[in-house]
């Protein structure tokens, strides 16, 4: 296992790669530990990913219930998305059962591989740096999973119910195939949870000086335009679903503004302290 922790300041660069290794190593073994109990829980795993095909999902219900309250037809109501999911490869289901238990494996293991992040780069802060960033990986993984949980509900949905009823030609059935199906759900869920993390990143570049809040100010207009082109690829190509995605993460960039703000703000009074 590894060695005893050394003093930063006494440690070579291969020492820290050293270091390094052995963190990667228990965040791995994390992940194939958890994938490898999400394997034998097939069904509840799937069941979830499985759970925008139905027209109950509860997003299609609430979408659903405006239309029949202003008296709108809707493709949300009905009884079941008119396509199917199907397996063309000898190895495709066990591969997409492999390959959903590692992502799965990850997604509930990110906590801790946080938490290993977190013990390889905090020696190198100050005291002080380590006190203000104690809520770390709380915050991160509640930001994360936030995110996970809007893509299932949100971005999931919006784009299978689209994608899955679309139709150029009556004469073409939609037949879907299950690593194209679970790749949609996958692709929505991770790519949300990772936009959610930009408070957290805002967060370290305003620390190590790469970011000002008035950087983020000039540049806010490029960023809704770069917010509104992640959400058209994440995205249905609607207007509807693409405002949906990009109200969240403008939320989110205006949230770090205002942090940018306070790291700045602390960093001045503790400036402030040393020079008296």
């Amino acid at each position: 296992m590894a060695k005893t922790r050394k003093d930063p300041n006494e440690m070579s660069f291969l020492d820290h790669l050293e270091e390094l290794r052995w963190h990667l190593i228990r965040s791995t073994l994390a992940i194939v530990i958890v994938a490898a109990v999400a394997f034998v829980m097939k069904d509840l795993i799937f069941g979830i990913i499985f759970g925008p095909k139905s027209l109950d999902f509860p997003t299609y219900k609430f979408f659903c219930n405006i239309a029949t309250y202003f008296n709108i037809d809707s493709e949300f109501c009905g009884d079941e998305l008119p396509f199917t999911i199907q397996s063309r490869l000898m190895a495709g289901q066990f591969s997409a059962h492999i390959w959903t238990s590692i992502w799965s494996g990850f997604i509930i293991a990110f906590p801790y591989v946080l938490w290993e992040i977190w013990r390889f780069i905090s020696p190198g802060l100050h005291e002080n740096e380590r006190k203000y960033s104690r809520g770390f990986i709380l915050t991160a993984s509640a930001l994360f999973f936030l995110g996970v949980l809007f893509g299932y509900y949100v971005v999931a949905p919006l784009s299978i119910n689209f994608l899955g009823t679309y139709q150029v030609s009556d004469v073409v059935n939609n037949e879907i195939d299950l690593g194209s199906y679970i790749g949609t759900v996958r692709a929505s869920v991770i790519a949300c949870g990772i936009m959610f993390e930009l408070p957290i990143i805002i967060f370290f570049l305003t620390k190590v000086g790469l970011v000002t809040p008035e950087i983020l100010k000039k540049y806010r207009k490029i960023a809704l335009v770069i917010v509104l082109i992640l959400s058209a690829i994440i995205t249905p190509p609607d207007v509807a679903s693409q405002i949906v995605v990009a109200v969240p993460v403008l939320i989110l960039y205006q949230i770090s503004i205002y942090i940018s703000k306070l790291v700045l703000k602390r960093q001045a009074k503790k400036e402030k302290q040393h020079a008296q």
